[in-house]
């Protein structure tokens, strides 16, 4: 019991504790534990932790801006330019620029909603909307200063606008896109050096020869896609100019070589995500390299113009005999590049399509070669044993398989008649004949042996895979019916089931002029390039020597069916080049009815080829006739003239090198 000490008021008691009492020290142990497991944690957060809070912080403030780099050129073999990079003008607005204009605007429009008459005051706009209404103000203010510079009187896209300070926030706001130089030049003499509004030069494709080599060069278009190596930043917040990207062609086919290096920046940004300069890193982007094609601009150039003349679709495809390279591909209809430079528009590709101008006929274009297939003929026929070189045979004008009638061109009956004559005269006769003893077998093994019935595998993206070399056991499998002896007589001239490609038939009369059964085209130049070699085709002297004196009389006998090669009267004469080359006219039905087709393959010189062509022209007129010698041997002889011109000193002393301006 508690006793009172000295000096207590009476009947007041204290208890007394002593204090060690267990149950203080649990309260005491309980705010020590507490105290150490705050400081341990501010420990963690202040030193185990600071790096991660420091690229917290950095990510929170800091974004990256990436530039494309300008595309590498496309040059011909003679370092001519096919397609580079022009300069696009255009009027740029920096946003961080005019952020206290914005603010200032944004005071003024909530002062004036403010002042209005109570009875005709609306209800105030948001903050949002008072933002975006000072936006379009002060954007609209200075795209007025540069339309009273142009004499313009364009306006503010106010969707796009919001788009952009959403997203794109640190990226200046185009006023004006696509400027002319004109313009270009009274914005630099007339706009203030200090404006927010500035003139930009950036880069879009040019095409100096227009619709040259469109479907071999292709297009580009625009991408998001812009990467940019060894730069930091990566985890970063990104901002990436639009660059481009190859759509088409070679553009499409060596995009990784022509695409160029891009730059980039990192700035600080404030709270509101305007970027405060200068710059925190930065590196330059750098143009593409360069890429040069075997094309040879003057021999394509003729070719398409004499294509252009026949005002029919087509293709021509002339080849280096030795090395494979492509030295024309040209396609009509086609369109002119330039128009997809900056980005094509509606009315341009409505007018492509209806032109049907996006075909490229001379790698796509799968047609019946018609009677240039006879100098396939006559090698599967020596190759067999049942041809020779004086073989002759009797042509009554038509040949007779069971109860069909197969006749020569116009019933015309050529009497007795030899090899070298039947190719000179393109005697349909000869070849059924030969043909039927040759059999469909052994003809679809020799042209399979020249790869007919593959791709070629030249450098350009949508190659046709649907080429056809039949036989029996094709036709068994497709069609489901039994081959007969007139499929035979057919697929002998060329007609019947056999499709080819103009590239294809281009590679196959290059090889015929090496005495080989196999060129590879390439469309990238390599001066060094060693010539082909493959396996030779296997005629002896006196069966070749048969078969290229019939194709060189084609070019100069009075009744040679491309005898327009070397006949002054029509065309400038060729002194001096001895020129192969086979003729043929095939047919399509079609819906409209029957179309020609005009055909021609050539190889020159004769002694020592170096170029060889072939020509393909799409009869537009059902039932007109569509032969080799009127429509395809003009534009062989519009190539050869150009690539004669070429050898000349003279005329390769004006062929102007590509010279880059870095």
């Amino acid at each position: 019991m508690p006793q009172p000490l000295p000096g207590d008021v009476p009947g007041l008691t204290v208890e007394r504790r002593d204090g060690r009492d267990p149950r203080i020290l649990f309260f005491y142990l309980i705010l020590a534990v507490l105290l150490l497991l705050l400081a341990g944690g501010l420990a963690h957060q202040q030193l185990r932790r600071t790096d991660d809070h420091a690229n917290a912080e950095r990510v929170q403030t800091q974004r990256r801006i990436v530039h494309p780099g300008p595309r590498g050129n496309i040059l011909d073999r003679h370092q001519r330019v096919l397609v580079d990079n022009r300069p696009r003008f255009s009027v740029r607005l920096l946003l961080d620029a005019i952020r206290p204009e914005i603010r200032d605007e944004e005071r003024i429009i909530r002062r004036n909603f403010r002042a209005q008459d109570e009875a005709d005051k609306p209800d105030l706009p948001t903050l949002p909307e008072i933002r975006r209404l000072a936006r379009m103000s002060v954007v609209q203010r200075y795209l007025d200063q540069v339309n009273r510079i142009l004499g313009r009187d364009e306006r503010v896209d106010a969707r796009e606008l919001d788009r952009h300070f959403t997203r794109e926030l640190l990226l200046p706001y185009t006023l004006l896109d696509d400027l002319a130089p004109v313009d270009y030049a009274r914005l630099l003499e007339r706009l203030p050096v200090n404006s927010p509004a500035q003139v930009y030069t950036s880069s879009v494709r040019h095409y100096p020869s227009g619709s040259a080599a469109s479907h071999v060069l292709g297009y580009v278009g625009s991408t998001d896609e812009v990467g940019i190596e060894d730069f930091p930043g990566e985890d970063l917040r990104t901002f990436k100019m639009r660059g481009s990207v190859g759509r088409d062609g070679v553009e499409k086919r060596h995009d990784d070589l022509l695409q160029g290096e891009a730059g980039g920046a990192i700035f600080r940004v404030d709270p509101s995500g305007n970027r405060i300069n200068p710059p925190l890193a930065q590196v330059r982007p750098r143009q593409g390299g360069n890429l040069t094609l075997s094309i040879d601009l003057d021999l394509q150039l003729a070719a398409e113009r004499r294509l252009a003349e026949t005002e029919m679709a087509g293709a021509a495809v002339a080849l280096d005999v030795n090395t494979g390279e492509v030295l024309v591909l040209a396609s009509k209809p086609d369109y002119d590049l330039n128009a997809f430079s900056p980005k094509l528009n509606a009315a341009s590709a409505a007018d492509i399509t209806a032109r049907g101008a996006w075909f490229k006929r001379a790698v796509q274009g799968a047609y019946k070669p018609g009677s240039v297939f006879k100098v396939l003929t006559t090698i599967a026929g020596f190759r067999a044993g049942v041809l020779q070189p004086d073989s002759m045979v009797q042509c009554p004008g038509f040949f007779r398989v069971g109860n069909r009638s197969f006749a020569c061109p116009g019933g015309h009956a050529h009497g007795e008649i030899d090899l070298v004559m039947a190719i000179t005269k393109s005697c349909n006769v000869f070849f059924y004949q030969q043909g039927m003893a040759i059999g469909p077998e052994a003809l679809a093994r020799e042209a399979r042996r020249f790869h007919l019935d593959q791709p070629t595998g030249i450098d350009l993206p949508d190659e046709t895979r649907r080429m056809i070399i039949p036989d029996p056991e094709w036709k068994r499998r497709v069609t489901g019916e039994a081959w007969q002896g007139g499929d035979t007589a057919q697929f002998a001239i060329g007609q019947g089931f056999v499709d080819v490609t103009p590239l294809q038939m281009a590679c196959f009369a290059a090889s015929v002029a090496r005495n080989e059964v196999r060129t590879q085209p390439f469309l990238l130049h390599d001066p060094n390039r060693p010539r082909q070699r493959t396996e030779p085709i296997g005629l002896t002297p006196d069966q070749r020597a048969a078969l290229l004196t019939g194709m060189e009389q084609v070019t100069r006998r009075p009744f040679g069916t491309a005898r327009i090669l070397d006949d002054p009267r029509v065309l400038p004469p060729l002194p001096g080049l001895r020129i192969a080359a086979k003729t043929g006219t095939a047919q399509k039905q079609t819906e409209r009815g029957m179309i020609n087709f005009a055909w021609l393959i050539a190889f020159a010189p004769v002694e020592d080829p170096r170029i060889a062509i072939a020509v393909a022209i799409e009869g537009d007129t059902p039932g007109e006739e569509t032969g080799g010698g009127r429509y395809a041997s003009p534009v062989a002889h519009a190539i050869l003239q150009a690539w004669q011109e070429s050898l000349s000193p003279a005329r390769a002393g004006l062929k102007v090198p590509f010279r880059s301006s870095e």
